[in-house]
């Protein structure tokens, strides 16, 4: 039985060439893209629904965390279905969801309605989004890290070109239209794309590899083995820790300017003038997407638990550096940039990480039990809300943030690197 095997008795078939699959890999991306705006487009609704309803900010902000909550915590679900039956039903089912979510905050009138259009947005982003990476990770044994994060760079940096067109439409059309008009069109291309999707079947890609760096097994862990192995947990709690930072400051961006009185400042780089806020909006998705790619093809060299290391420790710095020297504009442009480039990598690393230490052929589930980490890093952007609103000051938030990144930095390299060395070795005796 190969790592690729969709079922035991799956025939052996041919394998195919690159061309195959990196289109295969390239259909993945579009549809992250399509999703990425029901994630990192929402703070840019926030102060307008903010003013229209009266409603405090940390409650608005709870249809933030409901979204991430249910795009996260069902993708293990979704991803049976993908090990099962294949990507195409669950990325159109995903596709519909995503258009029916917007289209309900488009007529929402109460803090209820929100929170139910971003509960569906959220199922159908994660369904698309447990898939796409899941599909990468299968077609890839041999670029895991890279292939994962150029699939994650789609959902990092796919908003990217609309930041602009978002606020634009917002300003001129009302928060509501742009919900409509935004959340249909993406959903319908998402279904289109269901269509072209395809899972590998035994033969048709490399074997997994090895290397001094790369530790990978050649056992294929069932889920419910995975989530009795206490080295998941340990990834885990890394997840959380690192992802809760990223979150914060992904959901409280234009807040955050607000409150530190930069967000309508005009900032110049490179002969590009904009405010500060829309900059360092822009700015911050290409970042987060670049470094998806950037890192996971650093970790197919030096190693996943090396590379989880510098980037976590960059993180680190790059949010007390922010807290630091944030209040001036052209700062708050260039360590926001910074922040979210050592942030984005963690949605490539502990993908092809889980993979790497627990097989491919149960990748979709596996990856998304690990995904489900997200879902519990956004229960505590409230948090960070709460504790803005009770200091005054968002001190206490970017002081924990930082010192959480430096703790999953060090875990990285002292704990989870020797100890997955031994589970991997372990696994293969059993093999």
């Amino acid at each position: 039985m190969t790592d690729t095997v969709q079922g035991a008795a799956a025939p052996v078939a041919a394998r195919v060439s690159d061309t195959y699959r990196w289109t295969q890999l390239a259909i993945g991306v579009l549809a992250m893209v399509m999703i990425a705006n029901y994630q990192y487009g929402w703070t840019f609704f926030v102060p307008d629904i903010q003013q229209k309803f009266g409603w405090d900010r940390a409650s608005i902000q709870w249809a933030f965390t409901l979204f991430v909550l249910f795009e996260t915590w069902l993708v293990p679900v979704e991803g049976w279905f993908v090990d099962k039956y294949g990507p195409r039903i669950v990325v159109l089912i995903g596709g519909i969801l995503c258009a029916i979510g917007w289209a309900i905050n488009a007529h929402a009138t109460t803090l209820n309605g929100f929170y139910l259009g971003m509960i569906i947005a959220g199922i159908g982003a994660g369904g698309v989004y447990g898939t796409c990476v899941g599909n990468a990770l299968k077609w890839f044994p041999d670029k895991r890290g890279l292939a994962a994060g150029i699939t994650a760079a789609g959902f990092g940096a796919g908003s990217a070109l609309t930041v602009a067109p978002i606020q634009a439409m917002i300003r001129d059309s009302g928060f509501q239209t742009t919900f409509l008009y935004f959340g249909l069109g993406q959903g319908i291309i998402i279904v289109i794309l269901a269509f072209l999707m395809f899972s590998p079947k035994a033969g048709q890609v490399p074997v997994v590899t090895q290397n001094a760096n790369v530790i990978q097994t050649r056992r294929n862990y069932q889920p419910t083995e995975v989530i009795r192995q206490p080295i998941f947990w340990l990834m885990y709690f890394m997840f959380v820790i690192v992802g809760a930072g990223g979150l914060m400051v992904t959901a409280n961006l234009k807040p955050i300017a607000v409150d530190w009185k930069v967000d309508s400042v005009p900032v110049t780089l490179m002969a590009v003038t904009m405010t500060a806020v829309t900059f360092a909006a822009t700015i911050d998705r290409v970042l987060n997407g670049l470094t998806r790619p950037f890192f996971g093809w650093i970790s197919d060299m030096i190693g996943r638990e090396n590379t989880m290391f510098i980037a976590f420790g960059m993180e680190g710095i790059g949010i007390w550096g922010l807290y630091m020297l944030g209040h001036d504009p052209v700062w708050f442009v260039l360590l926001s940039g910074f922040v979210f480039f050592a942030w984005g990598e963690i949605y490539s690393l502990f993908p092809s990480t889980c993979t790497d230490t627990f097989g491919a052929k149960f990748a979709a589930t596996n990856a998304g039990l690990l995904y489900t980490a997200k879902g519990t890093a956004a229960l505590l952007v409230p948090v960070a809300n709460y504790m803005q609103q009770s200091s005054g000051t968002w001190d206490a938030v970017f002081i924990v943030a930082a010192g959480a990144n430096i703790l999953a930095s060090l875990l990285a390299i002292a704990v989870l690197k020797p100890w997955r060395r031994v589970v991997v070795a372990k696994s293969q005796v059993s093999a």
